[in-house]
């Protein structure tokens, strides 16, 4: 049974065979985003994610990784200037200022650009659990985009 087509149109069950994820520094929603598509997508979709400019890590992203059992503790933010292999099939942009640099990637080749504007929870200010709240919000609000765009598969 094939997957119905999401909201913009995009054919669910058309998996891509490379994505990259790409927001503003590669420390929040492109890490995240990374991790949730490889614990959802088959493991024969390569995922990576960059950022436009150079970033630090984000210990809050840990903790709400962690809290879905993904353990991220390990990625280091990078820039996409950094990227070994530069060409992936699908960019995902998650930051105005990504979703431009990806334009301007992608003029001359024939990979597909899709901007899921997501809000940067770092914007966020007040107690710890309103901070945490935004984080969540951010990963959940990626995680339903991936299952709503490419469906549900076995990561295994």
């Amino acid at each position: 049974m094939a997957n119905k087509p999401d909201a913009k149109g995009n054919p669910a069950s058309a998996l891509p065979s490379s994505i990259l994820f790409l927001c503003g520094m590669n420390a929040i929603r492109s890490p995240m985003a990374e991790a949730l598509a490889k614990s959802i997508l088959p493991k024969s979709v390569f995922v990576q994610s960059a950022g436009v400019r150079e970033g630090d890590r984000d210990p809050f992203v840990d903790v709400v990784m962690k809290e879905r059992g993904l353990a991220i503790s390990d990625n280091c933010p990078r820039k996409i200037d950094d990227l070994e292999d530069s060409y992936f099939d699908l960019i995902i942009t998650l930051a105005p200022e990504a979703h431009h640099k990806a334009l301007e990637l992608v003029r001359l080749s024939a990979a597909n650009v899709e901007y899921w504007p997501t809000a940067d929870p770092t914007t966020v200010a007040g107690s710890r659990d309103q901070i945490m709240a935004a984080y969540r919000d951010a990963r959940t609000r990626i995680e339903n985009n991936i299952r709503e765009r490419f469906g549900n598969h076995p990561a295994a």
